[in-house]
Formats: structure tokens, sequence, C-alpha cells
């Protein structure tokens, strides 16, 4: 039998090696693809998101998890999407046009797909049709970073834009970074602010409906 709980371990650890080679035997020995996804990385990217929100993990020790559970899912991918298993949503994230910054919307990122979305990077300095595109193309939540207050006004350009193509009320709207508010998130009609990248992964998972 599997051992599940070894690769949520690994995963935390940030034993990159070790989920490699555990995933894979799991896959040898029949494990159902779901269950390694669900009760080994997922499980263990779980864990590092609530240490990271309890500050016992900092984003080096997140980032070396997020790349350990990467080694996992380069594995299952090829075979999740064999056996019909589907990704919790789609998520798109991009950093505001003007702003260039992208460690905090690749932290993101990665905390997403280690939460079992399949996560849409539009990179930095997006321009707003390429949300309205991601929208159009199935995105379900829509995620905008900035980094710096003078971007900022970029957010809300862009839920404009979404209203202006028709496509806001297709689409939930989550938006972070460092100089961006709860307040903020109300103000220009948001529909989540997600304060870091592991709360983010929990309000996706409010505005998809699976928390």
């Amino acid at each position: 039998m599997a051992d599940l709980q070894k690769i949520a371990d690994s995963v935390i650890n940030g034993k990159a090696a070790d989920v490699k080679n555990l995933v894979d035997a799991a896959v040898k020995e029949g494990a159902p693809v779901a269950e390694i996804l669900r009760k080994g990385l997922i499980a263990g990217m779980d864990v590092v998101g609530a240490k990271f929100r309890a500050n016992e993990f900092y984003v080096p020790e997140v980032l070396i998890a997020a790349r350990a559970m990467q080694a996992g899912m380069d594995i299952l991918r090829p075979l999740l999407a064999e056996s019909g298993v589907k990704p919790l949503a789609k998520v798109a994230v991009g950093t505001v046009r003007g702003d260039l910054h992208d460690i905090g919307k690749n932290l993101v990122v990665m905390m997403l797909k280690g939460g079992g979305f399949e996560v849409v990077d539009l990179g930095i300095d997006v321009p707003d049709d390429k949300y309205v595109s991601a929208a159009r193309e199935g995105a379900q939540v829509i995620g905008l970073s900035a980094l710096l207050t003078t971007t900022m006004p970029g957010m809300k350009n862009v839920i404009e834009a979404l209203k202006t193509a028709g496509v806001r009320n297709n689409v939930k709207v989550m938006i972070g970074g460092a100089p961006v508010t709860q307040s903020y998130a109300d103000e220009i009609g948001a529909d989540a602010y997600g304060e870091d990248a592991a709360t983010a992964v929990i309000k996706t998972k409010e505005l998809t409906g699976l928390a």
C-alpha cells in the first residue's frame, strides 16, 4: 500500500527527489491517481499553507515545498488527464498593467497549483484585455496582483473592462499585494481580498463554492 502520508511529509519538508520517487512508486503500486494527488501532494501543501499563515514557514520554505510538489505533479499530470480527474477550478492570475513585480504573484500561482487548481499564469504588466480573454476562455476566478500604490488603480480598470465586455458576472475577481486592503477590494467591487498566498487559496475555494 502506497504511503501517501510520506508523500505529504516530503512535500512539507521540500524534498523534491523523495516526492518524485514516492509518487512514482505509488503509481507503480496501483494507487489511484486522484488519491495520490489529494492525500499526498495537496495534503502536504495544505499544511505548508497553514504553517505560512501561522508564520512558522516563510517564503523560501513555501517555494521549496512548492517545487517539491511540482516534482510529483510532473508525474501525475498526464495520468490525471488520462483518468479524467479534473482540476477543482480554473484560475487566471496576473500582475496588473504597469506593475513588473512577480514574486507575490508567483507564490500565489504555486500555492493554487498545490491546492489542486488549474492555473493560467498571465505574467506581469498584463493589459486589461488579457483578463477579459481569460474570462472568456473559462477562468472562474481572476487574481490581480499589485505591489505599488501607483498601479493599484489598474485593478479597478480590469473590473471595469470585464463589465464592459459583458463577462463580469461569469467570473470572480480576487485582488492582493502589499499595499492592497480589504477596504480597497470593497471600494472597487472585487469579490475577495487575498492577504497572502495561503489565504488566496482559501478565498479561491470559497469563491468557487469548494469551502
